[in-house]
């Protein structure tokens, strides 16, 4: 099996120093805080299972196997605005954290996924019978 490369430079600490920070300021976020509050009882546990998807998505290591869109679907007070949160706390996160190099690229992942499921969000909020946004 050959090996696939990262798809940029970055290194698994790094990402975990990432979902650590992150989540911390999650917690003390006006709106996010609440959200993640009610859900998160074990934040080690979170933090390590959302750093998996993200070691998945850029450094193609094994151990994630969920399903975001599906998750987040299922957790009726988030609604579509709070990506706009979500990925300028992320974008702050990285930029402090990362070299630049690094923290634009993890930022351009970010939001074309924050963009996927944002649209989920979006439709799954939208009244019965309307047309669906894709």
């Amino acid at each position: 099996m050959t090996n696939i490369p990262p798809r940029f430079d970055i290194t698994s600490e790094q990402i975990d120093a990432v979902m650590t920070q992150f989540y911390m300021r999650i917690r003390k976020h006006p709106v996010l805080g609440p959200i993640f509050m009610a859900r998160i009882g074990d934040w080690p546990r979170h933090e390590a299972k959302i750093g998996s998807f993200w070691k998945k998505a850029i450094l193609h290591e094994q151990g994630y196997d969920g399903n975001p869109m599906m998750v987040h679907m299922g957790v009726s007070e988030m609604h579509a605005e709070h990506f706009d949160h979500w990925l300028a706390l992320f974008d702050e996160v990285l930029n402090r954290e990362l070299p630049e190099a690094a923290a634009a690229s993890f930022s351009a992942l970010a939001h074309r996924i924050g963009r996927g499921l944002r649209l989920g969000i979006a439709d799954r909020d939208r009244p019965a019978g309307a047309v669906p946004l894709f």
